[in-house]
């Protein structure tokens, strides 16, 4: 049968409705991951709930449960005359109300649902994995329904935001929250893993872990819009984590803290068959120097919003940037992470300065121990003379990518939004200038220029279109940062949601979904403009 769709967020939740329209009716279906208030409920629960709205409807429904990225064999039996799949210590059972469950031939459970105007069904799957399996009655499961909206409302209407943008900002706040990783406070970098960068091509990633890339970005996001509490919980999360490789810093650690994200492929067709299909990030074991400055970044903004730093983890602090003095000369694999030879990434260089200059403030402050402050010192000057006549063009009048090139590399604006040099100075104007010029596409900004020892190509990355608008308001060009900020707002699919990448030419977004970076990034540049504007 035809139809059209619809669909939105309510406001201010993550509760997803999606409205059919057909020759024979309207029908609405609301999809919730149940909450059983605001702290940590002894269940995971996905509910569908569909509602007859005018005339009647008939729909279809299907769920293949597959365990172990379809490598584990799954088994279905009724428990109570539910169906529950099973595999290993993992269970999903599907509970239905108004309508029939059927175990398919092919391992699936089917049903169908007709609704009339003012009528409803309600299919709920919960889900265990080593813990008890949870069956409740309809009645609790449409209260945890209206409770879930109420609490997500609750917490977007206490964000303390109220500058331009407000609608993005708030969507992609809440975007943010459902990355975070209750029991532990990581924010995964997405939610999925393989999504291609390049449709065919071989650049599919495995995003579920927690960047430390990304910290000083969440951390200015969580102080920003007045979430101390998620705040607390990241900072500590990642300290702790941390610890457990210090001094040195992984590149990214699991949701639960562990260091060890093996990668390997599955034997999986891939989305639109880009293979290969990966889990775990090889990532995790390079060398990317820029991590010790966004971890220093961090700890300095959360010191800066008033919080404490404990004795063990002022120590860890002052070591790393220890650390960084003796690391920083090594040529790394940079911010994105290239699988071609090490370099002495510019971007990777300015972000140890970033370590060394917050450990020095910090330690100024008297909130970790000084003992080495005057090498941080000697160091940071050291760095930004290296930096200084050896990564800069003067054909280009930029910063480029790398020590002696006269490659682009969209990261280098990072050095303006972390206070590397003033950004009223020749040299970030013409930087800023340059990038717009070379990697600019439009809207888009491509992530840089030369080799990353991969086949392929890929979209613009999102996250770097957000950035210029940053290093922008920041540069005092308010106006063409507000110009920018107010086009790339209007990118976000349907429900204000933004991927890693997307296509200049099409649009379509490309890479995994949804991105943490593109929405941390977009919260960082709306605080930007909204700081550089106010009175």
């Amino acid at each position: 049968m035809p139809f059209g769709v619809e669909r939105r967020y309510l406001p201010g939740t993550n509760v997803l409705e999606t409205t059919f329209h057909t020759d024979g009716g309207t029908v609405r279906v609301v999809d919730v991951m149940t909450l059983g208030g605001p702290g940590l409920a002894p269940f995971r629960e996905l509910v569908r709930r569909v509602e007859g709205v005018t005339g009647r409807v008939s729909l279809a429904w299907r769920v293949e449960p597959r365990f172990g990225y379809a490598e584990a064999s799954t088994r279905i039996e009724r428990r109570l005359g539910m169906p529950v799949a099973t595999s290993g210590a993992g269970a999903v059972a599907v509970q239905c109300w108004n309508t029939e469950a059927m175990v398919t031939d092919g391992g699936a459970i089917a049903g169908s649902v007709d609704v009339g105007a003012g009528e409803s069904a309600l299919i709920a799957l919960s889900i265990a994995d080593r813990e008890p399996l949870v069956f409740s009655s309809r009645e609790q499961v449409e209260r945890r329904i209206g409770a879930t909206a109420r609490t997500w409302a609750g917490w977007s209407g206490s964000r303390v935001y109220d500058g331009p943008w407000a609608d993005a900002v708030i969507r992609s706040a809440l975007a943010l929250k459902l990355l975070v990783h209750a029991p532990s406070g990581a924010v995964a970098a997405a939610a999925t893993t393989s999504l291609p960068e390049d449709v065919g091509g071989e650049r599919n990633w495995d995003y579920r872990f927690c960047w430390v890339r990304d910290s000083a970005f969440t951390m200015g996001a969580f102080l920003g819009l007045g979430c101390a509490a998620d705040a607390r919980a990241y900072f500590w999360w990642l300290m702790h984590a941390s610890q457990l490789t210090h001094p040195r810093v992984r590149v990214l650690y699991s949701l639960n803290g562990g260091a060890h994200t093996p990668e390997r492929v599955l034997g999986l067709r891939g989305y639109r068959g880009s293979g290969p299909v990966r889990i775990g990030n090889a990532a995790a074991g390079q060398l990317q120097l820029d991590t010790y400055g966004e971890l220093l970044q961090t700890a300095w903004l959360y010191a800066g919003g008033g919080n404490r730093l404990d004795h063990d983890i002022a120590r860890q602090i002052a070591d790393t940037a220890d650390l960084v003095c003796r690391m920083w000369r090594r040529p790394d694999a940079g911010i994105w992470e290239v699988r071609s030879r090490p370099e002495h990434f510019t971007q990777s260089k300015m972000m140890c300065w970033v370590a060394l200059d917050r450990a020095r403030d910090l330690a100024e402050r008297g909130l970790i121990p000084g003992d080495h402050t005057r090498r941080w010192v000697r160091e940071a000057e050291s760095i930004r003379d290296f930096v200084e006549t050896q990564c800069f063009s003067a054909a280009k009048h930029s910063y480029t990518r790398h020590a002696g090139s006269e490659e682009l590399d969209a990261s280098l604006l990072l050095g303006v939004l972390l206070s590397y040099g003033d950004p009223a100075t020749d040299r970030w104007a013409g930087t800023i200038d340059a990038v717009r010029r070379e990697l600019q596409d439009g809207l888009f900004v491509r992530r840089y220029t030369g080799e990353d020892g991969l086949e392929g190509s890929e979209g613009a990355f999102l996250t770097c279109s957000f950035w210029l608008v940053e290093a922008l308001a920041v540069s005092g060009r308010l106006d063409e940062a507000a110009a920018l900020m107010s086009q790339l707002v209007g990118l976000a699919n349907d429900v204000g949601l933004y991927a890693e990448e997307i296509d200049p030419a099409t649009g379509a977004f490309l890479g995994n979904f949804p991105q943490g970076l593109s929405h941390l990034a977009l919260i960082s540049a709306a605080l930007a403009v909204a700081g550089a504007t106010a009175p």
